[in-house]
């Protein structure tokens, strides 16, 4: 528990001394390189003004890929923090958006975690729920690449500055009462100055830089470029540079014609790469997702990775991903990556690099799986892979998250190259990021293509798991109309199948929807046939013994469910089944305050909470702490009460 001191193991005697949470800065440091942007710089302190005097305020800034808005919002934030004391958020809109629509809802969820709030399931209670908490604060919200004034409505505060970058004209902001500026290319003085900030006093003449920057149309982009060469070559002449642009062969056909300075300077920038820059370069045109690492291309067969990796860095190809997730990660510009793709659609070999890609990630989000759920009933071969897995259970979740969205961007690649066996693989290993997560949007759509996969494939098995994990999604939305769907769908394999535990997770499913639905003595019967389909598999019996004991609590039958629970805890025990003696004492938490002995239920769910923080499983500790702080209300403990409602913080922090 970072920031605190812990004086005993039990909760009863643990002694929580809270630090003030820390204020979330998301938008990146400014780079050192930044001019004549006086007149913006002014738009954003007049908006200040507005702050002052009570109101909300929105800015938009639109304009060419490349021209610098976000390098502007950077800059004018390093100048002016102290202006936002509750902090700065930011969302690059890019990397939710998909086919024409923007993920809203994760970007709410992103937001409400960096505040430490509550995040509830639907978009329209994430919204509220964001208003809320921003009332009254100081805060700054940066949304990048925007496309459309609808996309900006819902991401609002109620208090604070917004500031929009995008490409499109955006003149429905107005109607919200923005300030909407076109932001210019460079002009050729102020582009000369930068370049000439790189080169010194003595190198390129007025006349050749001049040309330079009106050859890069004053992209402060595409100059960027210009700067690696010419810094990084020192043999290599202004001139030189002018007339390789000023060819007019030089191949655009990654960008439209309206970025074509910046995909003919990345066109030379990509020329003169090194053999490991530029096959790092080609992984991040082939990859799905947004990010890269050195691991992944690793994996994926490139070379002198870390070299790669400076070199791409210093011409600003790639920049490092600012968050708190283990490792690092690297991200392109989005103008970047288009170039890049083009680049490596021309590899003859770029089929065989997207394999390696999605083998790589299908492995590690396997490995990743087996580590995080155990010994859970699984239809893929166990993987052994050939790079490093992970050292401990909250490690493999935590890199299960920070890659959530390349982990989506594989599934959908994968599915368009009919590789339907890594599809539904892929997927079920998923189970550990989505079951723990909530991630529904991710949970649908992967598994619906999943669905597809295994049909594909002709494996009825992986039908009925892709469906049932499908099922569980919508269970967990409450929408157990489609829940219910999934499941009798799922139920037209099972003659096709001999795997009797196959049955077995339907009927759990099916009883978590009764239990849910009110029906706990249907939820009972139910659960006894998913018990009894599991006899062959110790992990199954303790699972469905779990769920067992939790409706004959529901039912009354609280007795009967303690006997369930023992005898379920000895066999974990007995097989060193760390998830399940997670969830157990919960059960039985609940099963002892259902008959009023409410000191045994605040030692089950402490012992709940325990395990759950060794194993990094933060949303069962959240449900043993919320247990937990129900109990010190009934039992009138105040200071049971301010424990678990400190950790309980924690935990929304950390999600």
């Amino acid at each position: 528990m970072s920031g605190h001191v812990v004086q005993a193991q039990s909760i009863g005697a643990v002694h929580f001394h809270p630090e003030p949470p820390p204020t979330p800065h998301q938008i990146r440091r400014p780079r050192r390189t930044f001019v004549n942007r006086e007149g913006e710089l002014a738009a954003l302190v007049a908006a200040l003004g507005r702050l002052d005097d009570g109101e909300p305020a929105i800015v938009a800034f639109t304009g060419l890929g490349g021209v610098g808005k976000t390098e502007l919002i950077s800059q004018f934030v390093a100048r002016h923090r102290a202006h936002f004391p509750h902090g700065d958020l930011y969302a690059d809109l890019a990397a939710f958006r998909h086919l024409g629509g923007v993920d809203l809802s994760e970007i709410l969820a992103g937001f409400l975690r960096a505040f430490k709030a509550e995040v509830p399931v639907m978009l329209a209670e994430r919204a509220a729920r964001f208003r809320t908490v921003t009332t009254g604060k100081r805060v700054l919200v940066f949304l990048d690449n925007v496309e459309h004034a609808s996309e900006v409505r819902t991401l609002l505060p109620s208090d604070g500055l917004v500031v929009v970058a995008g490409r499109r004209r955006l003149p429905g902001l107005v109607l919200d009462g923005a300030e909407v500026r076109r932001l210019d290319p460079l002009s050729t003085s102020a582009g000369t100055e930068l370049v000439r900030r790189w080169l010194g006093p003595d190198r390129g003449t007025d006349r050749e830089l001049c040309e330079l920057v009106e050859l890069c149309d004053g992209l402060p982009l595409a100059l960027n470029a210009v700067g690696f060469q010419l810094v990084g070559h020192g043999e290599l002449e202004v001139d030189q540079i002018v007339a390789e642009l000023s060819d007019a062969d030089r191949r655009l056909a990654s960008l439209s014609n309206e970025e074509g300075a910046i995909g003919q300077m990345l066109d030379q920038v990509y020329g003169r790469l090194s053999p490991e820059a530029r096959a790092l370069y080609h992984l991040v045109g082939t990859n799905p997702g947004p990010f890269v690492s050195a691991e992944l291309a690793e994996a994926s067969g490139v070379e002198r990775v870390r070299d790669g990796l400076t070199e791409l860095r210093a011409a600003h190809l790639l920049d490092e991903v600012e968050d708190t997730a283990p490792g690092q990660r690297f991200r392109a510009h989005d103008l970047v990556r288009l170039h890049a793709r083009g680049r490596a659609r021309e590899l003859p070999e770029r089929i065989g690099l997207l394999a390696r890609i999605v083998a790589y990630y299908r492995g590690e989000a396997a490995l990743a799986d087996s580590l995080v759920l155990g010994k859970r009933f699984r239809l893929q071969e166990p993987v052994e892979a050939a790079w490093p897995g992970f050292a401990t259970k909250p490690e493999a979740l935590e890199w299960l998250r920070a890659e959530r969205a390349n982990l989506r961007e594989t599934v959908r690649a994968a599915a368009e190259q009919g590789w339907h066996g890594e599809v539904w693989r892929l997927c079920e290993s998923l189970w550990a990021l989505y079951h723990s997560g909530k991630h529904y949007g991710d949970w649908i759509e992967t598994h619906r293509l999943g669905v597809e996969s295994a049909q594909w494939d002709g494996r009825p098995g992986a039908v009925i798991r892709m469906r049932n994990q499908l099922a569980r999604a919508y269970y967990e939305l409450k929408d157990f109309p489609r829940a219910t769907e999934q499941l009798a769908l799922a139920s037209e394999q099972l003659p096709l199948v001999a795997e009797p535990r196959l049955s077995g997770v339907l009927y759990e499913t099916n009883g978590l929807v009764r239990l849910a639905e009110g029906r706990p003595d249907e939820a009972v019967e139910l659960f006894r046939l998913a018990l009894e389909d599991n006899r062959s598999d110790p992990h199954g019996v303790v699972v469905q013994s779990y769920n067992l004991a939790q409706a004959l609590t529901a039912a009354g039958r609280v007795a009967e469910a303690l006997t369930v629970l023992d005898e379920a805890t000895a066999l974990a025990e007995e097989t060193e089944d760390d998830p399940m003696l997670m969830r157990l004492p919960l059960v039985r938490a609940r099963a002892h305050r259902a008959l009023g002995d409410l000191d045994l239920a605040v030692r089950h769910a402490d012992e709940s909470a325990r395990r759950a923080r060794d194993l990094g499983q933060r949303a069962k500790e959240a449900e043993a702490f919320t247990l937990l702080a129900a109990l010190a209300e009934e039992l009138g403990d105040a200071e049971l009460a301010e424990r678990a409602r400190v950790r309980l913080g924690e935990l929304k922090e950390a999600n």
